[in-house]
């Protein structure tokens, strides 16, 4: 995995500081990455669906009312 300079600097001073191992940090920025463009990605699809009126959507005061809030 290539890095920007700044990047590899951060990291580095992380590693110095940690103790721990370059593969260690760069398996997390992999994973922690993954999710958020997982979470993008996926939300995106949900949003095209509500635009296509393909997915149902219920407003806060349906919401409170379902859960017994509007008390």
């Amino acid at each position: 995995m290539q890095l920007d300079p700044e990047t590899e600097r951060r990291l580095d001073l992380l590693v110095s500081e940690t103790g721990r191992s370059k593969a260690f940090y760069r398996r997390k920025l992999t994973e922690r990455s993954l999710e958020d463009i997982e979470d993008y990605y996926l939300a995106m699809a949900v949003l095209e669906r509500v635009r296509q009126g393909e997915e149902k959507v219920h407003s806060s005061s349906e919401v409170r009312k379902a859960l017994g809030l509007d008390d």
